[in-house]
């Protein structure tokens, strides 16, 4: 059986200096990173940091300049070596490779995008792209082939054959993007890739990666200091400070829970729209009525909860429209049975929908948008006010 986690990080810890013991020790009786740096010389950049990355999500860590999120990246490809501690892939500790092992390791299972491109300026796009392939000597038919297939998959077909110097910064991005993915490795690590981009490109090239991921369901380890792209592209995201892992959550969840201060405050810049869907600020509604119900009884219901709507659902649940307390009353003022003057033209929207998806609708809606799940069942409602509370 495969193991769901394909990467697992061990208490890592990485230190940088002559007196790693003595740094040990005082690291180990809570003493601050820098008071020992101070005291022995030693930079601790990652103290005892665990982790467990789940097969096809994309596991992003966020921290500050100095926090040890590109430290922690270096290490699952072994650039970095950690002082203690494991990294496994698929169960298997990765130090523990021998040169033949780690070369496969790093060719063909994983794969590294760099904030600064890393892409040779003497050659083309599709040559840039089948680098790797190259070096592992496939022949370059086939290479090219396979290199055509991601480039056009980064939308960068046409442009091909012409000269990396000649792209902009977006467009660079997506042919590292191309030449990670040309060597179908199982784990994408992405150091800041979208940060020296200007704001409209990299909106772009978030978008572009949950496109690509939702084809290809890679492994992804992203790291970021934006609140707003870790929220935005995580399953699962950590924060950390100081060399060490603060918290391990899903966005809702840590959006909701933050661990401490420092977390609550980070998350406080994100834009929450971006972060909670309708199922986390939908209430139920107050006023259920069937079809076959009497205008009556709606009227009563609705004057029991004080308001003037009711939703309308059937006897499974799956949501009708809306009946007015005016057509209500008409309904029985004229002996209409009262399925004949339901709204069914009402806003509605599902359960996992992003609030930022739901701003507008819910601005021009005259009644609070109806919550749906898979099956068209009536799980809730949003009202307008949710919606701008939780801006």
């Amino acid at each position: 059986m495969i193991d769901d986690n394909i990467i697992c990080v061990e208490n890592v810890t990485k230190l940088y200096g002559k007196n790693k013991k003595e740094a040990t020790a005082l690291l180990e009786k809570g003493e601050h990173k820098d008071a020992v740096h101070k005291k022995t010389g030693v930079t601790a950049a990652l103290w005892d940091v665990s982790f467990k990355v789940k097969r096809g999500e994309i596991f992003v860590i966020i921290g500050l300049s100095g926090s040890g999120k590109s430290t922690i990246v270096r290490c699952l490809n072994l650039l970095h070596k950690p002082t203690s501690g494991k990294v496994l892939f698929e169960n298997k500790e990765i130090e523990k490779f021998d040169k033949q092992g780690l070369l496969d390791y790093r060719r063909n299972k994983i794969s590294m995008v760099f904030q600064s491109f890393g892409l040779m300026s003497h050659r083309t796009v599709l040559d840039n792209v089948a680098y790797g392939l190259e070096v592992k000597k496939i022949a370059k038919e086939v290479r090219d082939k396979q290199a055509m297939e991601m480039i056009t998959m980064v939308g960068l077909e046409g442009v091909e054959h012409q000269a990396i110097a000649s792209l902009s910064g977006g467009m660079k991005q997506r042919v590292g993007l191309a030449r990670a993915l040309a060597n179908d490795p199982e784990v994408l690590l992405m150091d800041e890739p979208f940060s020296a981009l200007d704001p409209l490109v990299r909106r772009d090239m978030q978008f572009e990666l949950l496109s690509i991921q939702s084809k290809l369901a890679k492994t992804v380890i992203f790291i970021t200091h934006d609140i707003d792209e870790a929220f935005k592209l995580g399953d699962t995201v950590a924060i950390m400070r100081d060399g060490k892992i603060i918290q391990i959550d899903t966005p809702e969840n840590m959006s909701a829970n933050p661990a401490d201060d420092y977390v609550r405050q980070f998350i406080d810049s994100a834009d929450k729209t971006k972060v909670l869907s309708a199922k986390h600020v939908m209430v139920p509604p107050t006023c259920l009525v069937r079809p076959k119900d009497t205008p009556s009884h709606a009227i009563r219901e609705m004057g029991a909860s004080s308001i003037s709507t009711a939703y309308v659902v059937d006897e499974k649940m799956k949501f009708l429209g809306v009946i007015s307390i005016e057509d209500a009353v008409r309904a029985r003022d004229e002996n209409l049975p009262l399925s004949s003057l339901v709204i069914t033209d009402v806003p509605t929207t599902y359960v996992d929908t992003l609030i930022s998806d739901i701003l507008s609708l819910a601005a021009k809606s005259k009644y609070p948008i109806a919550v749906l799940d898979e099956g068209e069942r009536l799980k809730g409602i949003v009202s307008k006010a949710a919606v701008l509370s939780s801006l």
